[in-house]
């Protein structure tokens, strides 16, 4: 079916109400989609055709990369850097070839030729410049390791690891082009039906049908009565009753249920039929608002379970790297603040004498309390009244001084301190003060899945402006969003740019 034909289908289907004549009417359109037998086959064998010549063009890319590396290395000016002989490309030629086997062997184990994937150029691109920079390190490893006659030139490696995946992502933008003007383009989506109708459901319809890279088509959904209408148009095929005979007639790729009301054997029946057409049958686990990335399917006692149990920095290696981190950073933090601490500490002291640092008690990962220290901002008599709240603009306890080191986040220098004995990290989620948690996390949902990370000097919500008195649950959506999304690139960007995101800082 083309793109207007399916428009004009979905148009004719949206300006039908529950009447039965008029449903009747309705589905007549709708079975002119593609039945199993002319569809789903059909569309992918020419997917995996597709899958096979961009396959194969990546192998003639390499090869054709690393042979113009090679030209460039020992046929240019540049022949003199490092090495006394001049090989000749023979001597290179099994370098060569072994070199993109390996590195073709990468990109299959990282899914870069799944047909699903072959659409999502931001994804390719990705995984192909992480791929690169393992296949340089293994082949620079393995030049140290062993030696090999002729010796691998280190600038040869480092030429491939630049030149490489350079030419692949530009060969991969141009196929992907030439695909998207090509009728082809739609045996590499996958035909999607929706079974239940409810906000998951219009949420990845609206993403799918506004993202076409997505990889995914909506051919429509199936629900309960045929009086009930969804958003966007999706076209309606009939009720649950009907459910095994459209999966059975329609060319459908992927079946998902979103709505979890149907009994048990209801759905059974479900995944029954969608096994028996070969149909993906998915479960939108509407249980799970949060962290869902860490969601896992594991196997207690031969019975499957879904759960969260893995994040980012659930991993030994990644909370390792990220400690590593945080003493580097905060001994170097702490020399470099020695002079602002005393410099400003002093200016403290003079417009209001007392002690210059304020301590407070916070609630850190997984709920431990410890004292947060500060350079002292505002006046000794700030809590007199034993009232816990958040500093508002223009605060009239602070400390004239105290604006500036606000602005500035000058008052949390001291802080390096409390992530060197690990109670924070550089990078977290705020800590928040106890009497403050014990209200909020019966009032603000999923507050206290911040808690699963150490807290940090500074974060992904303070950048954005989240800090303060602004809204709290926006906040809580973004420290989530760091522990589901963590990286210790994702660390180095906050770092970065907390020098330059002040917004809000009272």
């Amino acid at each position: 079916m083309s793109i207007d034909e399916n428009l004009f289908a979905r148009k004719v289907v949206s300006e039908v109400s529950g009447a039965s004549d008029k449903v009747a009417e309705a589905r007549k359109v709708l079975w002119s989609f593609p039945t199993r037998d002319e569809g789903a086959p059909r569309g992918r064998e020419l997917g995996q055709q597709i899958v096979a010549v961009a396959f194969a063009g990546d192998i003639v890319v390499i090869l054709s990369a690393l042979l113009l590396t090679f030209y460039i290395r020992f046929q240019t000016p540049i022949r003199e850097w490092g090495i006394n002989s001049r090989p000749d490309l023979g001597d290179y030629l099994g370098y060569i070839i072994l070199a993109s086997v390996v590195y073709i062997g990468m990109l299959c184990y990282g899914d870069v030729y799944d047909h699903r994937n072959l659409l999502k150029l931001r994804l390719v691109t990705a995984r192909i410049l992480k791929w690169s920079v393992a296949w340089v390190g293994l082949i620079l490893l393995a030049s140290f390791m062993v030696k090999f006659e002729p010796p691998v030139s280190r600038v040869f490696c480092v030429m491939a690891w630049v030149i490489t995946p350079s030419m692949l992502v530009i060969w991969r933008s141009v196929f992907q082009l030439r695909l998207i003007r090509t009728s082809a383009l739609s045996a590499l989506h996958q035909r999607v039906v929706f079974v239940g109708w409810n906000q998951h459901s219009a949420h990845l319809a609206q993403n799918f049908i506004r993202s076409p890279g997505s990889g995914y088509q909506v051919v429509g959904c199936i629900h309960g009565h045929a009086g009930e209408r969804t958003e966007m148009s999706i076209p309606y095929l009939g009720t649950i009753d009907e459910a095994e005979r459209i999966i059975s007639s329609v060319a459908i790729d992927i079946l998902i249920l979103a709505d979890l009301d149907y009994d048990r054997e209801r759905i059974l029946q479900l995944a029954n039929a969608c096994e028996r057409e070969m149909v993906e049958f998915k479960v939108v686990p509407s249980y799970f608002q949060i962290l869902v990335s860490g969601l896992h399917l594991e196997t207690v006692s031969g019975i499957p379970v879904l759960g969260v149990s893995r994040l980012p920095l659930d991993r030994i290696v990644s909370r390792a790297v990220k400690r590593g981190i945080d003493i580097i950073g905060g001994a170097v933090g702490l020399l470099l603040s020695l002079p602002i601490i005393f410099i400003f500490g002093g200016i403290v002291y003079l417009e209001s004498p007392g002690p210059i640092f304020y301590r407070q008690r916070r609630s850190g990962r997984n709920g431990k309390l410890f004292d947060i220290i500060k350079i002292r901002s505002m006046r000794l008599d700030a809590e007199v009244d034993g009232k816990v709240g958040w500093t508002i603009q223009n605060d009239p306890r602070r400390l004239r001084i105290g604006a500036f080191m606000r602005r500035w986040n000058i008052d949390e220098v001291p802080q390096f301190w409390n992530v060197l004995k690990g109670e924070m990290s550089l990078v977290g989620p705020r800590p928040e003060r106890p009497e403050l948690v014990a209200r909020f996390k019966h009032d603000i949902p999923h507050y206290n899945a911040r808690h699963n990370a150490k807290p940090g000097i500074t974060g992904w919500a303070q950048i954005h402006g989240l800090r303060g008195n602004t809204d709290l649950a926006e906040r809580i959506n973004y420290d989530v969003w760091y522990m589901e999304n963590w990286s210790l690139i994702l660390d180095l960007q906050i770092m970065c740019m907390t020098f330059f995101k002040r917004q809000n800082a009272v």
